[in-house]
């Protein structure tokens, strides 16, 4: 499923969503990874990051849950949600980037563009939705608008570099 597809119900939106959730918990997981992966000498600022990172990704994980826990529909397997992150965002792994920032940078914008695209589907759609459509995309546009400024600021320190 695309996020460019037209919404079209409460089952499609609630896909998009729990998408958003497990796209959540691969930045979530790369953060870790590299947090994990840094020696000793490890530099403040980065570090700082992945943990705001991590954090964050846990906090808009929470936000996406609630939406759906709003909305009527039936769970789906996280297996099936999982095979379609992967399918459409999961072609990297954390150590095919140039360095911990880059990696963070690409997760950064492809979280961004995900939401931002999800965002168009929900304005755009005629759909009734059991939900109201200005509460989900409130809570999208802030979900966003965290996505972008984590963008900002890896290319802010990328720049410092």
């Amino acid at each position: 499923m695309s996020v460019g597809s037209r919404i079209t119900s409460d089952d499609q939106l609630a896909r998009l969503l729990q998408i958003g959730i497990v796209l959540e918990e691969v930045v979530e997981a790369r953060a870790y990874h590299h947090y994990r992966s840094l020696d000793e000498e490890l530099d403040a600022e980065i570090e700082e990051l992945l943990e705001e990172a991590a954090t964050e990704s846990a906090e808009h994980r929470e936000r996406l849950e609630d939406l759906i826990a709003d909305l009527d529909v039936e769970s789906v397997p996280f297996e099936e949600i999982e095979t379609l992150v992967e399918a459409r965002y999961g072609r990297t792994q954390p150590d095919d980037f140039d360095g911990i920032l880059y990696d963070q940078l690409c997760n950064e914008e492809t979280a961004y563009k995900f939401y931002d695209d999800l965002i168009e589907a929900v304005e755009d759609t005629d759909a009734e939705l059991s939900v109201d459509r200005e509460a989900v995309l409130d809570v999208l546009r802030a979900i966003r608008a965290d996505e972008a400024a984590g963008v900002e600021e890896v290319a802010r320190i990328m720049e410092d570099r």
